[in-house]
């Protein structure tokens, strides 16, 4: 039997009897989907529901619509008329169906459906359709037939597995230099090279499934089955994935199962009239921050919809798995706006919404049976015990956290400390403080911190001066501080990570200013809903030194394997603002001492060879050069009073002023 959760962490002992009791709770769910055994096997509403050839080649389409009095297909093909040859007709559970010869329906026709209900009617998107497009003049979105006579054929297979994630944020709309709406193509030929590249082994895309609104990021989705039309085909998808996977990157999705756009007309609100149909009634149908519907995830039809939905983007576009967005909102009744999280209890009383911690784990079980190599990401600010551990030691099945509170401590100490104030001991801390458990992913930003009314983090150390002095030629105390500290916060970060990293493109090379997407308060402009490429190319501009810096660390923890082995602290000296800790073959030693560079720096250290292996002071990452490259440093026996006393050998260094280094072991 399992070691339970409860029994290596005794601070979850008094809520033993919850933990047993949700396990067992989620075990009948599971066991009632299952056909088989296999979880897999039980959920197949996409191929249900929804528009399909039957064995003749004839067309068939299903709908769930138990409210509904009567249904129609309207589109090109009928000139939108409700007319009888394409009524529905019900054949209960509130299902319905009708059946249409091939000559009626070809690839490319739009339609829509008209459901009519007591007291009402209205236009609606089928719920499970997997191909809408919207008018560019009406701005309404329809319905696709999408059907091509050369369906994509996969040349690859997956990445396979990912233990330590590197992982490459992206957003294919914004990903282009010019003022538009980049495309996937666009992506895969421009955008997947600069990926490969600099080392990233996967990549997260958001925003993939359909949303009527631009600006939401992908985040108000409306249609879940649908890949969104404005960056594309599905065949241009596909190639997309099948490209990367060539190249042995992961492509997980940015999946959106927190909460549903409020529009009727593209999505699943009042579909059939009711309020209740996938949500929740009442109060805990609305959610108050983001206007949208919150699903009933206690109700069969939303978790089969849900869990159909997870093994649709998994078999028809080969992902490698998700990173499931809003887990917080997902799991709290107050969807934890407003509120501080300290004590266990939050996690096991009546605040929680059991019926979505049931989903989130039967997702990762169906998600981990298609694909036992797959990556599942929570983004979960609440720190829920747990969550991130296997489903059977009383876990909900996550592979990884997002350790969220990385991000917030490096905008913090930017914003409201001076540099004396920086706290070694702090930086550590709160880098490092992951349950010992649970696998996490780290970064020092991600697409959160570059919305507009935020800051990234280059743009709070250097400001307007970006604009001035980012040429090789200017002279500026502000940026050079911003450059060295821009690339010290992210090899720290990535040196203390629990067991991945994450990157938001562009921010590896300090894309300057936010991102702000096209909408009536800009006029609906382009211009901060892009990439500037051509920024890190030229030599006379800072940008491109510090996209070499990250290729630089990220390769260097790839090939050395860096975060096999968790980070040991060695050295946290707050008076000289020098924090080393070793990996485990590597030692990362950051002096962050704004003015004070340290001859002859000793510390307690491991015994051996230690190489220079990377040094952000480097020349070719726009540094002052103040190292030999490649320097070789030996540790000498004794045991030195400064650094970790469980080490017999003293390490002496130079350490420049806002440098971060990173020595290899070689003997």
């Amino acid at each position: 039997m399992a070691e339970m959760i409860y029994d290596r962490d005794e601070w979850l002992k008094p809520w033993q009897e919850v933990i047993d009791r949700r396990h067992a709770a989620i075990e009948k769910l599971r066991d009632g989907i299952a056909v088989g055994g296999s979880l897999s096997a039980g959920l197949n509403n996409h191929l249900f529901y929804g528009l399909h050839r039957d064995g003749k080649g004839d067309w068939v389409f299903r709908e769930w619509a138990p409210n509904a009095t009567r249904i129609w297909l309207t589109g090109e093909f009928n000139n939108w008329k409700r007319s009888e040859a394409y009524a529905l007709h019900p054949v209960g559970d509130g299902n319905w169906e009708i059946t249409l010869p091939s000559l009626f329906l070809s690839h490319g026709m739009l339609y829509k459906l008209y459901i009519e209900w007591p007291g009402g009617g209205g236009e609606r998107l089928p719920a499970y359709v997997t191909r809408a497009v919207q008018d560019p003049v009406t701005k309404l979105f329809c319905a696709q037939v999408w059907d091509p006579a050369e369906p994509y054929r996969w040349k690859h297979g997956r990445a396979g597995k990912r233990e330590h994630p590197l992982i490459y944020e992206c957003h294919i709309g914004m990903a282009s230099e010019e003022e538009k709406v980049g495309t996937f193509e666009e992506f895969r030929l421009n955008v997947l090279p600069k990926i490969i590249d600099l080392g990233y082994d996967t990549i997260q895309i958001m925003a993939l499934q359909e949303h009527p609104y631009y600006g939401s990021f992908g985040y108000q989705v409306s249609n879940f089955y649908a890949l969104s039309s404005r960056f594309g085909t599905p065949e241009e998808f596909k190639r997309l994935v099948d490209d990367a996977h060539a190249a042995g990157i992961a492509v997980i999705m940015d999946i959106v199962h927190s909460h549903s756009v409020d529009n009727e007309a593209e999505g699943l609100s009042r579909f059939d009239g009711r309020e209740d149909l996938y949500f929740y009634n009442g109060w805990q149908g609305r959610h108050p921050a983001w206007g949208s519907r919150c699903f009933d995830y206690g109700k069969p039809e939303t978790k089969y919809f849900l869990l159909s939905n997870c093994k649709f983007w998994m078999e028809e576009y080969m992902l490698d798995g998700f990173r499931f967005d809003g887990v917080t909102s997902m799991l709290y009744w107050d969807h934890g706006l407003g509120k501080d999280f300290v004590g266990y209890e939050n996690y096991f009383n009546n605040g929680v919404d059991e019926n979505a911690l049931s989903y989130l784990a039967l997702a990762n079980m169906l998600v981990h049976e298609i694909d036992p190599d797959a990556v599942t990401i929570a983004e979960d600010v609440s720190g829920m015990a747990g969550l991130a551990a296997p489903f059977a030691e009383g876990g909900v099945g996550f592979d990884f956290r997002m350790s969220m509170g990385v991000a917030d401590n490096w905008i913090k100490w930017i914003k409201t400390l001076s540099d004396e104030q920086w706290s070694m001991g702090e930086i550590w801390w709160q880098l490092t403080n992951k349950r010992a458990d649970e696998k996490t992913i780290s970064y020092a930003e991600c697409h959160d911190q570059a919305m507009v009314g935020d800051k990234t983090i280059i743009f709070r150390l250097m400001d307007a001066e970006m604009y001035t002095a980012m040429n090789k030629d200017s002279k500026s105390l502000v940026v050079d501080r911003g450059i060295a500290l821009h690339k010290m916060i992210r090899l720290v970060t990535l040196g203390t990570c629990g067991d991945g990293y994450l990157n938001f493109m562009g921010n590896e090379f300090g894309h300057p200013e936010w991102i702000d997407f096209p909408r009536e308060g800009n006029g609906w402009s382009y211009k901060y809903a892009r990439r500037q490429w051509s920024l890190a190319e030229p030599d006379y501009l800072r940008y491109r030194y510090l996209r070499n810096f990250d290729k630089a660390m990220i390769n260097l923890v790839k090939e050395d394997g860096t975060l096999e082995e968790k980070p040991e602290l060695l050295v946290q000296d707050e008076q000289k603002k020098v924090l080393i800790f070793r990996r485990k073959d590597c030692i990362f030693a950051a002096n962050f001492n704004a003015t004070s560079s340290f001859d002859d720096y000793a510390f307690s250290a491991p015994e051996g060879k230690w190489k220079l292996s990377l040094d952000s002071d480097a020349a070719v990452f726009d540094g002052f050069s103040r190292l030999k490259e490649g320097e070789v440093h030996f540790s000498v026996e004794g045991r030195c009073p400064n650094g970790n006393p469980e080490y017999d050998h003293t390490l002496r260094l130079y350490l420049p002023a806002r440098t971060a280094i990173v020595l290899k072991r070689e003997i």
